[in-house]
This record gives structure tokens, C-alpha cells and sequence, in this order.
């Protein structure tokens, strides 16, 4: 395929904040070869296309919390937290960014939600057998530590004792 950038340094971009799988700001307007600046003006002008669930600005809290796992510093760069936008935002965007960079892009970013949804429910099912073969073998290991513990309760006999015997004087 020829994208413009491969799905796996997008997958990297996509962070978890509030319960969704979103894209910041600062990231999708690198990708998209623009000023944050300039892309956040497309979004303004056409603010009635980005409802709450689709566009969301950072409380100082989630961008103090970003900024400190990121360890970026706090002096230069951003002054305003920045804005995330959900996998519906990100799709939106194309509808007012116009540029063919822009349009293919947004095909990579819908491929690396769609994957990263895919590795989402494969990790779940994976979690879900591991869950079953756990219940299975803690019943297995359940009876060997039962039987260990009857051996263990069984009276000592007397034993032989094994060895030379020599000569005593």
C-alpha cells in the first residue's frame, strides 16, 4: 500500500483520555504537514461540524498529566491545552481539510483505528482463554495439592535403616 505514513507510527499517536481513542492536536497537524495553528482555525470556522463527542479540549489537569508522561518541558511550546479529537473528529476533518496530503492521511489514520480495534478485541479474547485455562488448571492443581496434603497427614512408620554395619567394638 502506498501511505503516507505507515499505520504503525500512527497506532503510537493514539492515546486513551476519557474513555475514548483520540488523536491531539499538535500530532494530527504534523501529519497532516500543517501548523497546529492552521488546523485548529479550519476546526473554528467550521465548529458546528465538531460536537462534544467528536472534538474536545484538555482540562489543565489531563495537559499537566500528558505533559508529565511525555516529559516535555513547561517552558516553550504549548500555552493552551490542547485539543483531542475522537476517531468521528478525525474523519470529519476531512470534510474541511481539503489538501490531497489531507485526504490521504485520513485514510491511514481510519486504517490504524480499525487495527487498533482489531488488537483491542484479539487482546480481549486472549484475556478471556487465559481467564479459562486458569479456572481449568487451578481445579487440576487444586486435587494435586489435596493429594499432597493427605500424603502429608499419613502417619511416619518406623523405617529399615539402610547402610553398612560394620564391625562394633
Amino acid at each position: 500500500m502506498n501511505e503516507v505514513v505507515p499505520i504503525k507510527n500512527l497506532i503510537n499517536k493514539i492515546i486513551f483520555l476519557r474513555g475514548h481513542k483520540v488523536m491531539l492536536d499538535s500530532d494530527l497537524a504534523e501529519l497532516y504537514g500543517v501548523e497546529t495553528k492552521r488546523l485548529l482555525e479550519q476546526v473554528k470556522r467550521n465548529i458546528d461540524r465538531f460536537p462534544a463527542d467528536f472534538l474536545y479540549q484538555l482540562t489543565e489537569k489531563e495537559f499537566t498529566h500528558l505533559r508529565s508522561q511525555f516529559a516535555t518541558s513547561k517552558r516553550g511550546g504549548r500555552r493552551y491545552p490542547p485539543y483531542a479529537f475522537t476517531e468521528q473528529g478525525i474523519a470529519m476533518l476531512s470534510s474541511v481539510l481539503h489538501s490531497e496530503r489531507a485526504i490521504k492521511v485520513n485514510i491511514t489514520i481510519m486504517r490504524a483505528f480499525v487495527k487498533l480495534r482489531e488488537l483491542l478485541l484479539s487482546n480481549k479474547d486472549l484475556n478471556r482463554k487465559m481467564q479459562e485455562m486458569e479456572a481449568k488448571y487451578d481445579k487440576q492443581f487444586r486435587i494435586v495439592f489435596e493429594v499432597l496434603q493427605q500424603l502429608m497427614e499419613m502417619p511416619d512408620k518406623p523405617r529399615k535403616k539402610i547402610g553398612f554395619k560394620g564391625l562394633q567394638s
